[in-house]
């Protein structure tokens, strides 16, 4: 009997493919371990074994595994029963979801390398100049990468030059894969054995070095460390700046015999040591929730736990975190956005001490690698992470807990897997038997309609502030009547601008919330109308005065700022509508003294971005500080007696079934930040029309007449949690191709699902990257069959990209888009 293997591949193709397992590999080969294998013709992959099976023979012949790549397993059995589930649920292959779960280092990358041909003569005068220099650096080395190429010829164009030599038979081209991950190794410092049983010839030693101060300083420093620590090993950098020396100082003791050296791999994780940790008391509101939290955790798989801004979630999700690992099992704690976990962290550090790892995409590859290595081993307890940190193989898991579980920012867009992070979460926890708490003040629909009407959930609700402190007084301003009473200073109310300055004087913070980034929206010409567009997508190129030039938001070009107009070359170039960056210029005109910072994807790219910031607010060191969505995501600042929101039309108007959903949301979060300690807070709301039914809803912090009115807009337009959504994008270089391609599926899927069947639409955007795109929505009722009708979905895409016409045309599927 043979061995073979399923093997998943890191590509987005429909399948898992089958190798042979070779009999020297047999031991080495486990399920969860990667192997190197050859697809096609030339590359190599490193895939990840599926599964093992033994028989007979193949009806076709399987290639061999090349090489098992670990020692033991790094992904479990439990990651490739969720990858199948996110790639069967979300329409997409088991490779996409490997792509985007395992760290880029894991997925060895094939490098091309070139090597002289055996059977080539020598003939160099057959090559022109470039492939002589080519041919001559192969007969000195013998191999050399398409790098190497590009430096011996100098340029970045040389794949012609490589073509022409293997047409030539002068070169053979082979590809291997090249290992990305590198251990961090650090210098450490011992002294050595004699001096350590022998004191009186190590104050020998110190009296000869009179005469060497830094080498004295060291080893004076040596001493100190390890007997303060109580450690032997020493790292070498920290020991010379506790010395105040150099590196040139240690190398002289150790060639004297005082001390060794000795390299070792280190952790690139910080790792902070808690002197003592500490348990945060509950009040008796906290503890009758927790209570409740507790029971309903024993009837339902998912409890949710709908408490106001304010009231104390965080402490009950501690305790229940406790209680985890205190069984021995593991906790992953979700939450939307990077900007949070550093505030989190800090919280939990205190309680859980070094056993809190923290996971996601700032980290640099060798930083995950570590991080995944240690959740592995169960080295830590509590998981604190954004999306990415659900793919972590957690070795036994028995809580996950998704914060703020409203929030956009859980849905991945792209590339696929385009799946949700709280739904894949509870999927997790039920394939380790776990229990999954989701919390918000403002819950998605779908999950208090699951707690409430659906009977899926469990719910707790918290209705008391933590220290019993009165929710933040909510004002309307009507921007259309302090526009007519001339009260309105650029985009900011006489209202807004007096609390603003009420608030300074009492040195207290305030935080101004405009959820578009960047300086203006657009750049317009006053004489004819010409707007300065994106050449590759179907927008405005929105200006940035920081950098001065303006930039696309979806493809990300950018040009410099033009002064001319392009059409009619009239310099009257106006600036229009208003982002982050105008907001805090605007007003640090009208409050000179204040400090002012800024809280939007502009200014945290880097991974310290979010948190020098956050850090900066909580130290006071900044008074005003101005945020798109980013500020509204459970921060907690003590100061805060002020927030704006500097316009509620643009959050309400919107065309999406959403927008009064994520409107409401979006303003309770962002006013939930005002009056967080012992004072009451106030936020003010502009608005061009403040008749609004969702302003009162907010102004009246009342979630449930919100839920029950967008429940009744939902059931009679059929849109979740009534049906489910499946939305369909085609995109195209040609227009009309995409459009012909766009009516063609569209009617394959009317044959069988009818009206349920929506579009072809333009959408919002129609053009991005130079892709033409169109959509077509389809609502799958309840009481379908949801395997069935994705099923049917792709049999009609793949029937469309069967046609000729359409090969060429992309089909992206979004189960439970927007």
């Amino acid at each position: 009997m043979k061995k073979y293997a399923h093997i998943i591949l890191p590509l987005a193709l429909d399948q898992v493919y089958t190798y042979e397992i070779p009999a020297n590999l047999a031991e080495q080969a486990q399920v969860g371990c990667r192997v190197e294998v050859q697809f096609g013709k030339k590359k190599v992959y490193a895939g990840v074994i599926k599964n093992i099976f033994e028989k007979e023979e193949l009806a076709f012949k399987a290639k061999p595994i090349n090489n098992v790549l670990d020692e033991a397993r790094i992904v479990v059995d439990k990651q490739l029963q969720l990858w199948e589930w996110m790639a069967s649920y979300y329409m997409c292959s088991q490779g996409a979801v490997m792509n985007v779960a395992m760290p880029s280092a894991f997925k060895l990358s094939s490098e091309t390398k070139l090597s002289l041909n055996p059977s080539f003569n020598q003939d160099f005068s057959l090559l022109n100049d470039n492939e002589y220099l080519v041919a001559e650096a192969l007969s000195v080395q013998d191999e050399i990468t398409i790098q190497d190429v590009q430096a011996i010829l100098d340029r970045k164009n040389v794949f012609y030059v490589i073509k022409s030599l293997v047409h030539k038979a002068v070169i053979l081209v082979k590809e291997e894969l090249i290992e990305r991950y590198k251990p961090k190794v650090a210098t450490f410092i011992n002294l050595q054995e004699i001096y350590q049983k022998d004191e009186a010839k190590l104050s020998e030693e110190f009296d000869k070095l009179s005469k060497a101060p830094k080498q004295m300083a060291v080893l004076m420093a040596y001493v100190q460390m390890s007997n303060s620590s109580g450690k032997q090993w020493i790292e070498r950098g920290a020991l010379v700046k506790k010395a105040g020396a150099a590196t040139t100082h240690v190398k002289p003791l150790v060639k004297k015999g005082i001390l060794q050296e000795q390299k070792q791999q280190v952790s690139r994780l910080d790792e902070i040591y808690e002197e003592e940790t500490i348990s945060y008391e509950l009040t008796p509101h906290q503890e009758k929730a927790l209570g409740e939290l507790r029971a309903s955790l024993e009837k339902f798989s998912v409890s949710l736990l709908h408490g106001i801004t304010s009231s104390g979630k965080t402490q009950l999700y501690i305790q229940l975190m406790e209680e985890a690992v205190k069984r021995g099992q593991q906790v992953l704690f979700l939450l939307p956005e990077i900007a949070l976990t550093g505030q989190m962290i800090h919280r939990l550090k205190k309680v859980f001490g070094n056993t809190v790892g923290v996971y996601h995409s700032k980290f640099n590859d060798n930083e995950r690698i570590e991080i995944w290595q240690k959740v592995l081993h169960n080295e830590y307890k509590v998981v604190v992470g954004a999306r990415s940190s659900l793919f972590l193989p957690f070795a036994d898991l028995g809580l996950v807990i998704v914060d703020e579980e409203h929030d956009h920012s859980y849905k991945q867009f792209d590339p696929a897997p385009r799946y949700h992070a709280r739904d894949t979460a509870i999927y997790l926890a039920y394939l380790y038997g776990a229990k999954t708490v989701i919390g918000s003040a403002t819950p998605a629909l779908e999950s208090y309609y699951n707690a409430t009407k659906g009977g899926k959930y469990g719910l707790v609700t918290m209705t008391e502030r933590y220290g019993g402190v009165a929710p933040p007084e909510i004002e309307l301003v009507n921007l259309y009547e302090a526009k007519k009473r001339k009260e309105l200073k650029s985009h900011f109310s006489k209202k807004l601008l007096t609390e603003i300055q009420g608030a300074l004087n009492k040195q207290e913070q305030v935080i101004i919330f405009q959820n578009r980034r960047g300086y203006s929206p657009y750049m317009i010409c006053s004489s004819c109308g010409w707007i300065p567009q994106c050449y590759q997508c179907d927008v405005s190129l929105t200006y940035h005065k920081f950098s001065n030039d303006l930039r696309c938001h979806y493809c990300g070009y950018s040009k410099k700022l033009v002064s001319n107009c392009e059409s009619c070359a009239s310099t009257h170039i106006q600036i229009q509508g208003f982002g982050t960056e105008k907001i805090e210029d605007e007003l640090q005109i009208y409050f000179p003294d204040a400090k002012i910072g800024r809280l939007d994807l502009d200014v945290t790219r880097t991974k310290k971005g979010h948190e020098r910031i956050i850090k900066q607010f909580e130290e006071r060191m900044i008074d005003i500080l101005v945020g798109t969505q980013m500020v509204t995501k459970g921060l907690d600042f003590d100061n805060v007696s002020i927030v704006g929101i500097v316009s509620a039309d643009q959050l309400i108007n919107f065309p999406d079934f959403r927008s009064a959903e994520r409107a409401f949301q979006m303003m309770l979060q962002v006013s939930g930040r005002a009056g967080r300690r012992e004072k009451q807070g106030k936020v003010l709301i502009q608005a061009m029309k403040t008749n609004h039914k969702v302003l009162d809803y907010v102004t009246m912090n009342d979630y449930r007449s919100m839920f029950f009115n967008e429940l009744q807009e939902r059931l009679r337009f059929q849109y979740p949690p009534f049906n489910r959504l499946v939305r369909l994008s085609l995109k195209h270089k040609e227009s009309s191709k995409v459009n012909q391609a766009s009516f063609e599926l569209t009617n394959l899927l009317k044959i069988k699902l009818g009206k349920k069947v929506l579009g072809p639409t333009v959408p919002h955007v129609s053009r991005v990257r130079s892709y033409f795109i169109r959509q077509v929505l389809v609502k799958i009722d309840k009481k379908q069959s949801l395997l069935e009708s994705k099923n049917y979905i792709l049999k009609c895409i793949a029937d469309l990209k069967g046609q000729k016409d359409f090969k060429s045309v992309i089909v992206q599927t979004d189960v439970d888009p927007y």
